[in-house]
């Protein structure tokens, strides 16, 4: 009995981390990403620039339409629009399983966070859309 307990508590150690990969995410042509979740509230969108959005007070929620043109850091990523660049941090579940291109015009929702004179989105939905 021991032995099937032991072998059971081996192959889930060994099987967790395959279960767990993600998929979607940022694609950086020299360092391709991936990841996924579910649904949610489908609401009105207070769609704004960057120029706007940087404008506006700390922990607003905002909705911008552009592109991720860089990764910055783990999760930090470089968006920009027609007026500007924001820094924004995008977690691995919010990526939805999507795979986004620097190319890619996305929609990016979630709560600026400002401090000093300097802004961010911190994302919580990542969505790309046409055009």
């Amino acid at each position: 009995m021991k032995k099937h307990a032991a072998m059971v508590a081996i192959v889930a150690l060994f099987t967790m981390p395959a279960l767990a990969a993600q998929t979607g995410g940022f694609v950086d042509p020299n360092a391709p990403q991936t990841q996924a979740q579910k649904g949610g509230f489908k609401g009105p969108k207070n769609v704004v620039t960057v120029k706007e959005a940087k404008e506006m007070k700390d922990d607003s929620w905002v909705t911008v339409r552009g592109n991720i043109v860089k990764r910055l850091s783990d999760d930090d990523y470089l968006f920009q629009d027609k007026t500007g660049t924001l820094s924004v941090e995008i977690d691995d579940e919010d990526w939805q399983g999507q795979s986004v291109a620097p190319g890619d015009k996305v929609e990016l929702q979630g709560e600026l966070d400002k401090a000093f004179n300097d802004a961010r989105l911190e994302v919580k939905q990542v969505r790309k859309i046409q055009g």
